[in-house]
């Protein structure tokens, strides 16, 4: 069977459920975790999402350590081991690279993105967040785009290769935002 995506109203619940899932990987990762954030839609308020809370972690260096301290916590390691490469960006040096792992067993349902502290796809998560925050418009075009995607593509797969370029959309306004307002990431 395939499965469908599901796009919900926000729900207050998320912050509460990011931290929860937080202070878990933070016992896991101990000084290893730089930092965790809640990142993706669930972020956002108001903002339409699937019910998965989107999680970043930034470590120095994506090694063995990070691995074997979220396995051993019962994080699952997934096949994603980078994002995908916006339109005009470099990939040089592997800056896309990540560790992508699911909730434990039972656990509530998770993504959790590793990525390596001033990496490219680092900053992007934050950024994105962060832009859709200030721009609530922007953010509601966003949703009625997932929705309408969820609504009218036949599987899970395709959703992210469709809603990818729309994210690199919002992500050069978002860009052209941050050198306006000199934002920083974690400032």
């Amino acid at each position: 069977m395939t499965e469908t995506v599901t796009i919900i109203p926000h729900q207050t619940r998320w912050t509460n459920e990011f931290e929860a899932v937080a202070a878990r990987l933070g016992a896991a990762l101990g000084s290893l975790a730089l930092r965790i954030d809640h990142i993706g839609s669930t972020s956002v308020p108001g903002l339409a999402a699937k019910d998965v809370i989107d999680v970043q972690i930034t470590v120095a260096e994506l090694d063995e350590n990070v691995l074997r301290s979220l396995s051993d916590a019962g994080f699952a390691l997934k096949p994603f081991n980078r994002d995908h490469l916006p339109p005009g960006f470099d990939d040089a040096g592997d800056p896309w690279r990540k560790f992508f792992f699911r909730e434990p067993e039972g656990a509530r349902r998770a993504h959790i993105h590793v990525r390596r502290a001033g990496a490219a796809n680092q900053r992007y998560a934050l950024l994105f967040r962060d832009y859709l925050r200030a721009h609530p418009a922007s953010a509601a075009a966003y949703g009625e785009l997932k929705r309408r995607l969820a609504a009218g593509l036949a599987d899970l797969d395709s959703y992210p290769d469709v809603k990818d370029p729309a994210v690199d959309l919002i992500y050069l306004a978002a860009e052209q935002w941050a050198s306006q307002t000199g934002w920083q990431a974690g400032a």
